[in-house]
């Protein structure tokens, strides 16, 4: 079962409460205060691991929390903190704060680096190396200031709620946020001890820990998306190139959620992730069909693979296919027609396919098309050489 969307309650522990005790020692008359403070909640910490494909593990586990910390005891001794809870989730996991939630009124750490990154400048001093740089045009001045574009946060599901915000959005291996914060414990009744008040008998509650609904969604960190229409040969493809074995049959929607396959260079041993994502028909950014649940696995390849069926086997023009495919992208996600495309005509095996792909030029004619039989591994070659060169050009 594949999982890349899951709403999960997050719950971090309880502070312990400080202790109230007095020494009671023979030999120690009037001990004073000795109550310990108590420990700190667990907090709830994320972790991306690229060993996992799924959030199949918050399907079966959708409340996570933490433990309470431990009361402070006599004799000066300090309550045992809580144990953080460490949660695993798949690299590419974006976590949406959910609206009306405590949780949701701390700050994230996305917003956080945007307030730092929209903070007033500093004043210009002349006097250190911190200023801007100062052009010279004959007898006029003027001063240098670098504009870069903020990256625009990506959008969230569709069917969000008003008011979500993005928390954290986790792509490297390793990399951890904490989810929620365990809180603090409360202070035993030996902090409270001055010379005017020798015997406090009072001590500080723990705090409780943060807590809040959240949704997890999933996209898959891929370089190459595989897109076209069912029976494509998306699959075929896949199974061709890596050793990934997706269901083939000769039915649409023969793939019901995105398979991931390893391309793996025998020259210099580099590895290329490609993602086979279920096939599209019109209207699939409404949803339409599998729709817009899986085009969410795209959003972050480098380089999309638009296949056609160049034989037109299912009664469609290829040509059609083609202009379809583009309309459905760009409805969906306006920034996936900037990204590097690769068109190519599969099932060129069949006798049609070759009438077809010369029709396909004539109507395209600088669009460059890569012919292709991943049935037969035909040109199998050639595309993995094009996909490789693709995704370099992409990354400079």
């Amino acid at each position: 079962m594949f999982i890349d969307e899951i709403k999960i309650y997050a719950q971090a522990g309880h502070g312990g409460p400080g202790c109230i005790a007095f020494v009671h020692e023979a030999y120690r008359a009037k001990g004073g205060p000795s109550g310990g403070n108590g420990g700190r909640g667990g907090s709830v910490i994320l972790e991306a691991d690229h060993d996992l494909n799924n959030l199949i593990n918050q399907y079966y586990v959708p409340r996570l929390i933490a433990h309470k910390g431990q009361h402070g005891l006599g004799k000066g001794m300090d309550g045992r903190a809580g144990k953080d809870m460490i949660v695993k989730v798949p690299c590419g996991t974006l976590i949406w704060k959910l609206p009306g939630d405590p949780a949701s009124e701390a700050m994230s750490p996305v917003e956080e680096e945007e307030e730092e990154e929209t903070a007033p400048p500093k004043p210009m001093r002349l006097g250190t190396r911190e200023r801007a740089v100062m052009r010279y045009h004959g007898d006029k001045r003027a001063l240098e200031f670098s504009e870069i574009p903020e990256p625009a946060a990506p959008a969230g599901p569709s069917h969000l709620p008003e008011g979500a915000k993005l928390f954290a959005d986790l792509t490297q291996n390793g990399q951890r946020i904490v989810l929620c914060q365990g809180g603090r414990g409360g202070l035993g009744n030996r902090n409270f001890a001055t010379s005017r008040r020798q015997t406090p008998r009072f001590a500080q509650p723990g705090e409780p820990g943060d807590e809040g609904h959240f949704l997890f969604e999933l996209r898959l960190m891929a370089e190459v998306g595989l897109v076209g229409y069912p029976n494509a040969g998306k699959s075929t493809l896949l199974s061709a190139i890596s050793d990934a074995r997706p269901k083939i049959a000769p039915y649409p929607f023969t793939t019901l959620h995105p398979q991931v396959g390893i391309l793996v260079n025998p020259e210099d041993f580099s590895r290329l992730t490609v993602c086979d994502v279920p096939g599209l028909i019109a209207g699939a950014h409404k949803n339409v069909g599998l729709g817009h649940a899986f085009l969410r696995h795209i959003v972050r390849c480098k380089v999309l693979v638009l296949l056609l069926d160049m034989a037109g086997m299912d009664g469609r023009e290829p040509w059609d296919d083609y202009l379809q495919l583009v309309e459905e992208l760009g409805l969906y996600n306006p920034e996936l027609l900037d990204r590097t495309r690769l068109v190519v005509a599969n099932k060129m095996d069949e006798p049609a396919a070759v009438e077809n792909l010369k029709k396909f030029k004539r109507k395209n004619r600088k669009m460059p098309v890569l012919p292709i039989a991943a049935a037969f591994d035909i040109g199998i070659s050639e595309f993995k050489a094009a996909i490789r060169q693709a995704v370099v050009a992409a990354s400079r």
